[in-house]
């Protein structure tokens, strides 16, 4: 264990004038707690050397970090520099030729809807046109808004998936402060850039002036035009229902989770209002509560944080699993496997199935098209680098086009002409024409009307993954996360693996090495490195964008000759999957 950083006597002083300005009694009492520790306390040298290491970054992912008091925490300090940077870099954009306007939403974590609201006061104050959301609402009802506005931008304050102890600031560029196919989609660079660089330049929070009042308060429920109403009716017009169709709906039962977040009730009222009558919530996580108290970990991916869904749907006989993460901008789908039980499918089998869904209504055997109400000309599919390559094959058999993006659906989102878009990391976006980022909710509308229609013809999710891997081979997938110390151990492995190129994965030779970093067709350059071998399989590596992890996507496709060969074929692609991973592990040199 490294000894803990000796904060500077010029620390103490930035800590105790930090906490004389603190606007929040709560961050300030902590911080004068913490000073009050004896400075020879080991662990509370090393918290307040953290604290005040420097200033939280803001970037293409907003903020997101541990609540508290300090530049390196989430807090009121933060969030109102952070608040009057976005707010000048809007009137600069505008330059007097608009007002520009922007609409504020909150979930249900700790001080959300304080920030929230005090980023309203921010921005009223400073010029701009503020909406504010009426409640504790989802990722998706926050992005929809911006383009239903016809906002300049969107804040939606969350942590999404990160511990309790987090939270966040994303943002959203709409209106008149974009063109093209970024309008109402997450910032990219180099907008960061210019966004942070106001930031910086915010001066002293004295000078950061807050209104009183004078934003507007969205309408909420059951008021005229309620904004969770509007939404719900936008995703639901996706999968109108005649009554045949409402009778197949009718007997598909689905389990649901919203893992503790904010996506319950929206959720529920989207299948209802869809034609799904037989929706059980897990009642152990059906309300908001930023505890996060069933769960080690609130996020779908992780072991063991569906298990009390799994648990419902066995005792409910369910067909369907639909658990969302706490600000449900993701979805994950578990279901029944005859031969193994319940199980979660991973994110690559979903966005297949979703993609051989909205192929078959694009090609106009659903009435709805996907977010519009024509099909585009063109449509075009888009997955991220770190995705399964099924999706490109899927898109070729439909006739479509198909564009890989570098990781995030900032850039997915961004594709011209796109119908449908995912990433591994259970991401969708099946309506770019309603919202231009990934959206857990719509997407688990369209599954469970895929997941209905199958049933009613007496076939499942599962029949469906076996009737492509026959198609277009067994694509299997698998990840390897290595969490490291420091970013400076992070680049000392890419270094590694850019000097000393792996010569073969579980038995089959690499046949590229491709340095991302330099940029790789229709990619711009990226820090990852891409392998792959004579038999198919591919491994990527790159650093993750927001913890000291190194992640690895390693993807194999095992050919499968007949039904027969099923069971087989996976057992072959499972042994590969295996020498992958073994093989990367020791290109690591762990």
């Amino acid at each position: 264990m490294n000894p803990a950083p000796e904060p500077s006597g010029d620390l103490f002083a930035r800590a105790e004038a930090w906490a004389a300005e603190d606007p929040d009694p709560a961050t300030a009492t902590e911080l004068r707690e913490l000073l009050a520790t004896d400075r020879a306390d080991d662990a509370a040298r090393a918290e307040l050397a953290d604290r005040f290491a420097g200033t939280l970054s803001f970037g293409t992912a907003g903020l997101r970090a541990a609540l508290g008091a300090g530049p390196n925490r989430m807090n009121r300090v933060v969030v109102r520099h952070t608040a009057a940077g976005l707010a000048r870099y809007l009137l600069d954009t505008a330059a007097g030729a608009y007002t520009p306007r922007a609409v504020i939403g909150f979930d249900a974590r700790y001080n959300s809807d304080i920030f929230a609201e005090e980023t309203a006061a921010v921005f009223t104050a400073a010029g701009i046109e503020a909406f504010l959301m009426p409640s504790r609402l989802p990722t998706p009802v926050l992005a929809w808004a911006v383009r239903a506005l016809e906002c300049e931008a969107g804040v939606m304050v969350t942590a999404s998936h990160n511990p309790p102890q987090d939270n966040g600031y994303k943002v959203y560029l709409g209106g008149q402060a974009v063109t093209g196919a970024g309008q109402g989609a997450q910032i990219v660079t180099p907008l960061d850039a210019d966004i942070a660089e106001r930031i910086s330049a915010s001066g002293p929070l004295s000078g950061i002036d807050l209104a009183a009042d004078g934003w507007t308060v969205l309408p909420g429920a059951g008021a005229p035009g309620d904004v969770q109403a509007r939404y719900l009716e936008a995703i639901t017009a996706l999968v109108p229902a005649d009554e045949a169709e409402r009778g197949r709906r009718a007997g598909l039962r689905i389990v649901l989770t919203p893992m503790h977040g904010v996506g319950g009730d929206t959720m529920s009222r989207a299948f209802s209002t869809a034609g799904f009558p037989d929706v059980r919530l897990v009642p152990e996580q059906a309300e908001p509560d930023p505890d996060f108290p069933t769960v080690a970990f609130p996020n779908p991916e992780e072991p063991g944080a569906i298990d009390l869904a799994l648990a419902l749907a066995r005792k409910s006989d369910a067909d369907l699993v639909i658990a969302n993460d706490p600000d449900a901008d993701r979805c994950a789908a578990a279901v029944n496997d005859p031969a193994a039980g319940w199980r979660m499918l991973t994110g690559d089998e979903v966005g297949a199935l979703l993609g051989v869904h909205v192929a078959a209504r694009l090609a106009g055997t659903a009435t709805a098209s996907a977010g519009s109400a024509t099909p585009a000309a063109s449509p075009v599919f888009a997955n991220s680098i770190v995705s399964s390559r099924l999706l490109a094959r899927i898109a070729a058999d439909a006739g479509i086009a198909h564009e890989t993006t570098l990781t995030g659906f900032k850039w997915i989102s961004r594709v011209p002409g796109l119908a449908f878009g995912y990433e591994e990391a259970l991401g969708y976006c099946v309506a770019p024409g309603l919202v231009r980022d990934k959206d857990g909710m719509s997407a688990a509308l369209l599954l469970a009307e895929f997941a209905a229609g199958l049933k009613s013809t007496g076939r499942t999710l599962l029949d469906e993954l076996d009737a492509l891997a026959l198609a277009h081979g067994l694509h299997a997938t698998d990840q390897l996360s290595v969490r490291v110390a420091s970013l400076v151990e992070l680049g000392t492995l890419m270094t590694r693996l850019r000097s000393e190129a792996p010569a073969s994965f579980s038995g089959s030779p690499v046949t590229t090495a491709e340095d991302l970093g330099r940029g790789s067709g229709q990619l711009p350059p990226t820090d990852a490195m891409r392998y792959t071998t004579a038999d198919g399989s591919r491994v990527i590596v790159r650093p993750s964008g927001t913890e000291p992890k190194l992640k690895c996507y390693l993807e194999v496709i095992e050919p499968v000759a007949s039904p027969d060969d099923l069971p087989a074929a996976r057992q072959r692609a499972g042994d590969r999957l295996a020498g992958v991973r073994a093989d990367t592990c020791t290109a690591l040199g762990l």
